[in-house]
């Protein structure tokens, strides 16, 4: 089996690198003998030159643990991948990202679930955002389709840039359920169930910290961030890759 690099954005919260961690150990579980390494694009180390040469494998997958098309994925992503594999040797086969397709949808209903967060309560998809307006186009259309599945809103927000911030989208959620005025101390209710937080985030770390404090201002749980609740989404992804790799091989 190729080794499986999970390439992660990276943090300064040492929360993240754990958690990430845990994730890849978790993938490795589902396929006895596979080999699994993290790696960031930024502030966090090992980066992926540095992965590469500590796994000395003649040829790796790689997977970014992206949701969406953006920067990262779109230019970070190919820029570190060249780097590492001219100056380790390594042939690399870089898998899809995460998306944002069925199995992202149901770890975000487990996590839901698993805060609490009632099937008719509001639920508040929380984002980082981005520069890119597809990608936060596109998180707005996972919330759209959580919307119809559950047949209860969910409305997208963002941590960084995109769109409304979790304060507003929690206050809109209010307003739609005619739950009590937004402000510090209200608990926004719709469908008789107090709305929730979902964060559409790997691991913890300072933005969903920024976001988990807006949440409680309004006194909304917050679901922990997706983590292992990937992982056979991501070995899914990485059998694509390796399976490509032993074709274009043959």
């Amino acid at each position: 089996m190729l080794p499986l690099v999970g390439l992660a954005h990276g943090s300064r919260d040492p929360r993240a690198g754990l958690a990430v961690s845990e994730l890849l150990e978790a993938v490795a579980s589902l396929r006895p003998g596979l080999v699994v390494a993290p790696a960031y694009l930024d502030l966090m180390a090992p980066d992926l030159t540095d992965a590469l040469v500590s796994l000395n494998a003649p040829e790796v997958v790689v997977l970014p643990m992206l949701f969406t098309q953006a920067f990262h994925a779109g230019v970070d992503t190919p820029e570190a991948v060249a780097v590492a594999s001219t100056a380790s040797g390594t042939v690399v086969r870089v898998a899809g990202i995460l998306g944002m397709g069925a199995e992202v949808l149901r770890a975000l209903s487990v996590r839901a679930d698993e805060a609490g967060i009632g099937p008719s309560a509001g639920i508040v998809l929380a984002a980082v955002g981005s520069s890119s307006a597809a990608a936060n186009e596109a998180v707005v259309a996972l919330a759209s389709e959580w919307s119809a599945a559950r047949g209860a809103p969910v409305t997208a927000a963002f941590a960084t840039i995109g769109g409304l911030t979790v304060s507003e989208a929690l206050a809109s959620l209010a307003d739609v359920g005619g739950g009590p005025a937004a402000g510090v101390g209200s608990a926004p209710h719709v469908g008789g169930h107090r709305v929730g937080v979902a964060p559409l985030f790997v691991a913890p770390g300072l933005l969903l910290d920024l976001i988990a404090r807006q949440a409680a201002a309004f006194d909304a749980p917050v679901a922990a961030p997706l983590g292992t609740e990937l992982a056979e989404l991501m070995l899914s992804l990485y059998d694509r890759a390796a399976d490509l790799a032993a074709i274009s091989a043959s």
